[in-house]
């Protein structure tokens, strides 16, 4: 990495040479302007109003403009002579817990290198320093013509400068959140904890620029004579009418998209109207009647086999066999055929003893 500024970090009393190099670095693709019908480069040149013609870097000097209109000419003589003591240094002035840092200020990103061998030791304690306190360095520094403000931090073995805004550069929120009474439901945040928690995290390594890759398919096509390769039509968002409708369609949607795929499984529900204890229930009632049924004849050869003399007694007890009957029937109707039997044993008994007092 080639460094762009070299200078040293003043730590109290003790100055570390460092070399600062760019930390990241743009993929963008970058467009030329043509001229579309033979193709020429279209280029910008600079051009004096007063003379209407073209002047060369040399002749390019530093003016502010007033609000009317003045031009104040500025040469570099007049800016050397304001006092930046920072022009080669990186001056820390604070140690603070990173979260005091508002991301908002922080811009580009910069890594220290230590330039050369007798670097290499204040520049470790340092590091150490940092890892071991949980804390960033905040420092001044001067770049490109103007001073600025940086937070040094530990990344892995090295330490990185992040260049900050101002406190006064960055603007406040006024006027950016909605000025109408909102309340929000209970349910309607633990939604939105459910969607949180269902989209779960992600790895920062595996997030990439698809349109850049896009973009890369169509400039190869294009250059190779082919057709440029159609992407498909992103899904139309639609308006959102229920807020809890749109939360509970979110999870499910999320919930369907990590589950793996695979065929459901398919059982039938017992049907309800038949079920084993009713089925019991209707058997043991036509078992009774079955029952009571047979029994009847019996009753009647009973009665038929007593003396003549004994006919107003039979009738009696037959009259008294029918009432049982009856009541028999009735009770059957909600209890099993063991229980009918049991009534016609009792009614044979009291015939019996009707039989021996009348002889």
């Amino acid at each position: 990495m080639r460094s762009i500024w070299n200078g040293a970090i003043s730590f109290g009393l003790v100055s570390i040479p460092i070399k600062l190099v760019n930390a990241t670095e743009s993929h963008a693709i970058s467009f030329r302007q043509i001229h579309t019908e033979d193709n020429g480069r279209i280029r910008y040149r600079k051009v004096c109003e007063v003379e209407d013609r073209e002047v060369s870097q040399s002749e390019i000097g530093k003016a502010y403009e007033d609000a009317d209109g003045t031009i104040v000419p500025i040469t570099d003589e007049d800016l050397s002579h304001l006092p930046i003591p920072t022009a080669r240094t990186i001056e820390i002035v604070a140690f603070v817990p990173a979260d005091k840092i508002d991301p908002l200020q922080m811009g580009s990103a910069y890594y220290l290198a230590a330039s050369g061998a007798p670097a290499a030791k204040p520049y470790t304690l340092l590091r150490e320093a940092l890892k071991r306190s949980n804390k960033v360095a905040i420092a001044k520094f001067a770049l490109r013509g103007r001073e600025r403000l940086g937070m040094l931090r530990v990344v892995g073995d090295a330490i990185a400068m992040h260049a900050l805004l101002w406190p006064d550069e960055v603007r406040a929120p006024e006027g950016v959140a909605p000025d109408v009474d909102v309340k929000i439901r209970d349910k309607e945040l633990d939604l939105a904890d459910a969607l949180m928690d269902t989209l779960g995290e992600v790895e920062m390594a595996d997030l990439h620029d698809e349109y850049r890759e896009a973009l890369e398919e169509v400039i190869a096509a294009k250059a190779a004579g082919e057709a440029p390769p159609q992407a498909p039509e992103p899904a139309k968002g639609g308006k959102v009418l229920d807020l809890m409708a749109a939360l509970e369609n979110s999870v499910r949607a999320a919930r369907e998209s990590r589950e793996p795929s695979g065929e459901a499984e398919v059982r039938s529900l017992p049907d309800r109207r038949s079920t084993p204890k009713e089925t019991g229930t209707k058997k043991s009632t036509s078992t009774a009647r079955k029952t009571t049924a047979k029994k009847t004849p019996a009753r009647k050869s009973t009665s038929k086999s007593t003396e003549p003399a004994k006919k107003g007694t039979a009738r009696s007890s037959t009259a008294k066999a029918s009432t049982a009957k009856a009541s028999t029937a009735k009770a059957s109707t909600g209890s099993s055929g063991t229980g009918s039997s049991g009534t016609g044993k009792k009614t044979a008994a009291k015939k019996t003893a009707a039989r021996k007092r009348s002889a």
